[in-house]
């Protein structure tokens, strides 16, 4: 089964993610007090904690929220997940998946301009909150729907 590894947030977009030991999240809003939060269709971003530790091997200081990522995972696939799949998160948060990707601000964020590259363009999940609740870091992650997915 897959966890939580890190949640993390900010006040301002563009910034670097703090990580947090738990958020409230708030139904069709996102993570309360965080600056991506609000009434559109990226709320909540996903990375791999696996891909992470990709990047770590070039930038080994790197923290968590480094790349503005609200949600940090551990054994769960990810690149599997397709637009619409919803995600439970602990014991009551729902998200749906509503974007996979995006560009990084300001033709390339700091990690691309260290490494020459940068994962959220290609592998970060985008959601917006479908049942709000408490995501602590830890909780599990369940794919939420029909679908299947690997998880590990």
């Amino acid at each position: 089964m897959g966890h939580v590894e890190a949640v993390c947030t900010s006040q301002k977009k563009g910034i670097v993610k703090r990580a947090q030991s738990e958020v409230l999240c708030k139904k069709d809003w996102g993570i309360a007090g965080d600056a991506h939060a609000g009434d559109w269709h990226r709320q909540i971003s996903l990375l791999a904690g696996e891909s992470i530790d990709n990047v770590k091997k070039t930038l080994p200081t790197l923290k968590d929220g480094a790349f503005a990522e609200n949600i940090i995972t551990r054994g769960v696939a990810l690149s599997a997940l397709k637009i619409g799949d919803r995600l439970k998160l602990g014991s009551e948060v729902v998200i749906e998946i509503t974007q996979i990707g995006k560009e990084c601000h300001n033709s390339g964020c700091a990690i691309k301009k260290a490494t020459g590259d940068c994962i959220m363009p290609k592998e970060g999940l985008f959601s917006k909150v479908i049942k709000g609740g408490v995501i602590k870091t830890k909780d599990e992650i369940s794919l939420f729907n029909k679908t299947k997915m690997p998880i590990s």
